[in-house]
Protein backbone atom coordinates (compact mmCIF):
# COMPACT_ATOMS: atom_id res chain seq x y z
CA UNK A 1 0.00 0.00 0.00
CA UNK A 2 1.15 3.27 -0.86
CA UNK A 3 -0.42 6.42 0.65
CA UNK A 4 -1.05 9.88 -0.91
CA UNK A 5 0.76 12.10 1.41
CA UNK A 6 0.58 16.71 0.70
CA UNK A 7 2.45 18.54 2.61
CA UNK A 8 4.54 22.14 2.20
CA UNK A 9 8.48 22.56 0.70
CA UNK A 10 9.07 24.40 3.85
CA UNK A 11 12.43 23.12 5.86
CA UNK A 12 10.27 21.77 9.12
CA UNK A 13 7.96 19.80 6.87
CA UNK A 14 11.06 18.37 4.93
CA UNK A 15 13.12 17.83 7.95
CA UNK A 16 10.48 15.99 9.59
CA UNK A 17 9.78 13.64 6.77
CA UNK A 18 12.99 12.87 5.13
CA UNK A 19 13.50 9.72 6.93
CA UNK A 20 9.88 8.13 5.78
CA UNK A 21 10.11 10.13 2.91
CA UNK A 22 13.35 8.06 1.56
CA UNK A 23 12.31 4.75 3.02
CA UNK A 24 14.51 4.71 5.88
CA UNK A 25 11.95 4.41 8.61
CA UNK A 26 11.70 0.48 9.48
CA UNK A 27 7.97 -0.62 9.11
CA UNK A 28 6.77 2.41 7.49
CA UNK A 29 4.26 2.48 5.01
CA UNK A 30 5.54 3.23 1.58
CA UNK A 31 4.35 7.21 0.51
CA UNK A 32 3.99 9.51 -2.52
CA UNK A 33 4.82 12.77 -1.60
CA UNK A 34 3.60 15.89 -3.27
CA UNK A 35 4.46 19.21 -2.26
CA UNK A 36 1.88 22.24 -1.43
CA UNK A 37 1.50 25.06 -0.26
CA UNK A 38 -1.01 25.54 3.14
CA UNK A 39 -3.87 26.76 1.05
CA UNK A 40 -3.70 24.27 -1.47
CA UNK A 41 -3.53 21.28 1.54
CA UNK A 42 -6.14 23.04 3.37
CA UNK A 43 -8.63 22.64 0.02
CA UNK A 44 -7.20 18.92 -0.87
CA UNK A 45 -8.69 18.46 2.77
CA UNK A 46 -12.34 20.30 2.84
CA UNK A 47 -12.31 18.49 -0.73
CA UNK A 48 -11.61 14.79 0.86
CA UNK A 49 -8.58 14.68 -0.95
CA UNK A 50 -4.98 12.72 -0.46
CA UNK A 51 -5.00 10.32 2.55
CA UNK A 52 -2.33 12.58 4.93
CA UNK A 53 -2.22 15.75 4.21
CA UNK A 54 -0.37 18.89 6.70
CA UNK A 55 -3.06 21.31 7.18
CA UNK A 56 -3.66 24.28 9.07
CA UNK A 57 -5.25 23.99 12.74
CA UNK A 58 -7.74 26.71 11.35
CA UNK A 59 -9.70 24.27 9.04
CA UNK A 60 -10.06 21.17 11.47
CA UNK A 61 -13.49 21.91 12.18
CA UNK A 62 -14.31 21.36 8.07
CA UNK A 63 -12.71 18.40 7.86
CA UNK A 64 -12.74 16.05 11.31
CA UNK A 65 -15.80 14.00 10.41
CA UNK A 66 -12.89 12.81 7.63
CA UNK A 67 -10.02 12.87 9.05
CA UNK A 68 -8.11 12.31 12.13
CA UNK A 69 -5.95 14.40 13.79
CA UNK A 70 -2.74 12.57 14.71
CA UNK A 71 -0.81 13.59 17.95
CA UNK A 72 2.48 14.38 16.17
CA UNK A 73 4.18 15.78 13.12
CA UNK A 74 2.46 19.67 12.81
CA UNK A 75 3.94 22.63 13.88
CA UNK A 76 2.97 24.31 17.18
CA UNK A 77 5.51 26.08 19.34
CA UNK A 78 6.56 29.52 21.42
CA UNK A 79 7.62 32.91 19.92
CA UNK A 80 6.89 31.48 16.48
CA UNK A 81 4.05 32.83 15.72
CA UNK A 82 2.59 34.49 12.14
CA UNK A 83 3.94 38.80 12.21
CA UNK A 84 1.89 41.60 10.67
CA UNK A 85 4.15 43.69 8.67
CA UNK A 86 4.10 47.26 6.98
CA UNK A 87 6.15 49.41 5.36
CA UNK A 88 5.74 51.97 8.12
CA UNK A 89 6.41 51.64 11.79
CA UNK A 90 3.04 51.77 13.87
CA UNK A 91 0.42 52.14 10.79
CA UNK A 92 -3.27 51.67 12.09
CA UNK A 93 -5.21 49.26 10.30
CA UNK A 94 -8.62 50.49 10.62
CA UNK A 95 -10.18 49.91 6.33
CA UNK A 96 -6.35 48.94 5.41
CA UNK A 97 -5.59 45.64 2.73
CA UNK A 98 -4.55 42.81 4.10
CA UNK A 99 -2.22 39.54 2.22
CA UNK A 100 -2.70 36.84 4.33
CA UNK A 101 -1.98 32.91 3.39
CA UNK A 102 -4.91 31.64 3.20
CA UNK A 103 -8.50 32.19 4.75
CA UNK A 104 -8.33 28.95 6.23
CA UNK A 105 -5.23 28.88 7.46
CA UNK A 106 -4.19 29.26 11.51
CA UNK A 107 -2.11 32.52 10.92
CA UNK A 108 -5.53 34.52 10.10
CA UNK A 109 -7.25 32.59 12.34
CA UNK A 110 -4.83 34.26 14.90
CA UNK A 111 -5.10 37.58 13.00
CA UNK A 112 -8.96 37.50 13.58
CA UNK A 113 -8.57 37.29 16.92
CA UNK A 114 -6.15 39.91 17.33
CA UNK A 115 -7.79 42.35 15.23
CA UNK A 116 -10.98 41.78 17.26
CA UNK A 117 -9.17 42.57 20.61
CA UNK A 118 -6.84 45.46 19.37
CA UNK A 119 -7.81 46.82 16.08
CA UNK A 120 -11.11 49.67 17.19
CA UNK A 121 -11.92 49.63 13.30
CA UNK A 122 -12.55 46.56 11.17
CA UNK A 123 -9.79 45.95 8.99
CA UNK A 124 -10.21 46.43 5.04
CA UNK A 125 -10.19 43.64 2.07
CA UNK A 126 -8.34 40.56 2.54
CA UNK A 127 -6.69 39.47 -0.52
CA UNK A 128 -5.17 35.52 -0.31
CA UNK A 129 -1.79 34.92 -1.85
CA UNK A 130 1.28 32.61 -1.78
CA UNK A 131 3.20 33.89 1.38
CA UNK A 132 6.54 33.81 -0.67
CA UNK A 133 4.81 36.83 -2.64
CA UNK A 134 3.26 38.78 0.76
CA UNK A 135 6.63 40.68 1.90
CA UNK A 136 6.99 41.53 -1.70
CA UNK A 137 3.49 42.70 -2.14
CA UNK A 138 3.78 44.66 0.77
CA UNK A 139 6.81 46.41 0.06
CA UNK A 140 5.84 47.37 -3.54
CA UNK A 141 2.65 48.83 -2.08
CA UNK A 142 0.09 46.45 -3.74
CA UNK A 143 -1.18 46.31 -0.05
CA UNK A 144 -1.07 48.29 3.08
CA UNK A 145 -0.07 45.33 5.34
CA UNK A 146 0.72 41.53 5.04
CA UNK A 147 0.56 38.27 7.31
CA UNK A 148 3.42 36.31 7.27
CA UNK A 149 4.42 33.24 8.37
CA UNK A 150 7.67 30.62 8.19
CA UNK A 151 10.74 31.80 7.56
CA UNK A 152 9.55 35.54 7.15
CA UNK A 153 10.19 36.02 10.68
CA UNK A 154 13.67 35.90 9.70
CA UNK A 155 14.40 37.98 6.81
CA UNK A 156 11.34 40.67 6.34
CA UNK A 157 13.48 43.32 7.23
CA UNK A 158 15.76 42.63 4.20
CA UNK A 159 12.29 43.68 2.45
CA UNK A 160 12.41 47.22 4.36
CA UNK A 161 9.45 45.96 6.24
CA UNK A 162 8.18 46.72 10.28
CA UNK A 163 6.68 44.38 12.21
CA UNK A 164 3.30 46.17 13.43
CA UNK A 165 2.60 43.06 15.70
CA UNK A 166 3.44 39.38 16.52
CA UNK A 167 0.40 37.18 16.53
CA UNK A 168 1.80 34.71 18.92
CA UNK A 169 3.15 37.08 21.38
CA UNK A 170 -0.45 37.85 21.44
CA UNK A 171 -1.81 34.69 22.03
CA UNK A 172 0.72 33.47 24.11
CA UNK A 173 -0.20 36.52 26.91
CA UNK A 174 -3.65 35.92 26.66
CA UNK A 175 -3.57 32.56 27.17
CA UNK A 176 -0.37 30.77 27.91
CA UNK A 177 -0.58 28.28 25.87
CA UNK A 178 1.88 27.74 22.71
CA UNK A 179 1.04 28.69 19.51
CA UNK A 180 -0.78 26.16 17.21
CA UNK A 181 0.04 25.94 13.65
CA UNK A 182 -0.01 23.35 11.58
CA UNK A 183 -1.23 19.99 12.55
CA UNK A 184 -0.77 15.93 10.16
CA UNK A 185 -4.32 14.77 9.83
CA UNK A 186 -4.73 11.12 7.84
CA UNK A 187 -8.05 9.66 6.99
CA UNK A 188 -10.19 8.04 9.45
CA UNK A 189 -11.08 5.57 6.45
CA UNK A 190 -7.53 3.80 6.51
CA UNK A 191 -8.12 2.40 10.05
CA UNK A 192 -7.15 2.78 13.44
CA UNK A 193 -4.26 0.61 13.28
CA UNK A 194 -2.95 2.37 9.81
CA UNK A 195 -3.85 5.34 12.32
CA UNK A 196 -1.24 4.28 14.34
CA UNK A 197 1.29 3.17 12.27
CA UNK A 198 1.25 6.56 10.52
CA UNK A 199 2.25 8.38 13.91
CA UNK A 200 4.30 6.34 15.35
CA UNK A 201 5.97 6.57 11.32
CA UNK A 202 6.20 10.41 12.00
CA UNK A 203 7.59 10.09 15.14
CA UNK A 204 10.29 7.73 14.08
CA UNK A 205 11.58 10.21 11.36
CA UNK A 206 11.41 13.32 13.42
CA UNK A 207 13.63 11.10 15.99
CA UNK A 208 15.52 9.82 13.14
CA UNK A 209 16.17 13.60 11.92
CA UNK A 210 16.84 14.95 15.20
CA UNK A 211 19.53 12.38 15.36
CA UNK A 212 21.02 12.47 12.59
CA UNK A 213 20.35 16.54 10.71
CA UNK A 214 22.71 15.98 8.22
CA UNK A 215 21.10 13.17 6.61
CA UNK A 216 18.28 15.44 5.47
CA UNK A 217 20.26 18.85 4.63
CA UNK A 218 19.98 17.75 1.07
CA UNK A 219 16.16 16.96 0.80
CA UNK A 220 15.73 20.24 3.13
CA UNK A 221 17.92 22.72 0.51
CA UNK A 222 16.55 20.91 -2.99
CA UNK A 223 12.89 22.01 -2.12
CA UNK A 224 14.17 25.23 0.44
CA UNK A 225 13.02 28.02 -2.64
CA UNK A 226 17.10 28.79 -2.54
CA UNK A 227 16.78 29.85 1.06
CA UNK A 228 19.90 30.84 3.11
CA UNK A 229 20.77 27.51 4.89
CA UNK A 230 21.76 29.49 7.90
CA UNK A 231 17.97 30.95 7.77
CA UNK A 232 16.93 27.09 6.52
CA UNK A 233 18.27 25.93 10.40
CA UNK A 234 16.71 28.81 12.34
CA UNK A 235 13.11 27.61 10.97
CA UNK A 236 13.55 24.08 11.83
CA UNK A 237 15.22 25.10 15.26
CA UNK A 238 11.99 27.31 15.78
CA UNK A 239 9.13 24.74 13.97
CA UNK A 240 10.21 21.54 14.88
CA UNK A 241 10.48 21.09 18.67
CA UNK A 242 9.27 18.54 21.72
CA UNK A 243 5.45 19.23 20.08
CA UNK A 244 6.33 17.82 16.99
CA UNK A 245 7.23 14.42 18.26
CA UNK A 246 3.81 14.56 20.61
CA UNK A 247 1.59 17.06 21.06
CA UNK A 248 0.91 16.66 24.68
CA UNK A 249 -1.51 17.63 27.16
CA UNK A 250 -0.29 21.49 26.50
CA UNK A 251 -0.31 21.06 22.39
CA UNK A 252 -3.80 19.57 22.95
CA UNK A 253 -5.42 22.49 25.07
CA UNK A 254 -3.55 24.81 22.57
CA UNK A 255 -5.52 23.45 19.62
CA UNK A 256 -8.85 23.13 21.68
CA UNK A 257 -8.39 26.51 22.76
CA UNK A 258 -7.66 28.17 19.62
CA UNK A 259 -10.85 26.51 17.89
CA UNK A 260 -12.95 27.10 20.74
CA UNK A 261 -12.35 30.81 21.18
CA UNK A 262 -13.01 31.21 17.09
CA UNK A 263 -15.96 29.24 17.69
CA UNK A 264 -16.90 31.78 20.07
CA UNK A 265 -16.69 34.43 17.89
CA UNK A 266 -18.53 33.02 14.83
CA UNK A 267 -15.07 32.33 12.55
CA UNK A 268 -15.17 28.68 12.92
CA UNK A 269 -17.84 25.70 13.25
CA UNK A 270 -18.32 24.24 17.24
CA UNK A 271 -15.99 20.94 18.00
CA UNK A 272 -17.47 18.47 19.39
CA UNK A 273 -16.33 17.31 22.37
CA UNK A 274 -14.41 13.87 21.04
CA UNK A 275 -13.11 15.43 17.80
CA UNK A 276 -10.29 15.87 18.09
CA UNK A 277 -9.74 12.87 19.87
CA UNK A 278 -6.66 10.20 18.27
CA UNK A 279 -7.72 6.31 17.67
Amino acid sequence: MTLQIAYSPCPNDTFVFDAWAHGRVPGAPAIDVTFADIDITNGMAERGEWDVLKVSYAVLPWVLAEYALLPCGGALGRGCGPLVLTREAGVALDGKTIAVPSERSTAYLLFRLWAAATVPGAVGDIVVMPFHEIMPAVRDGKVDAGLVIHEARFTYQQYGLHCLADMGEHWESTTGLPIPLGAIIAKRSLGDETLRLLAESIRTSVRMAWDDPQASRPYVLEHAQEMDPKVADQHIGLYVNEFTADLGADGCAAVRGLLTRAAAEGLVPPLGRDALSFV
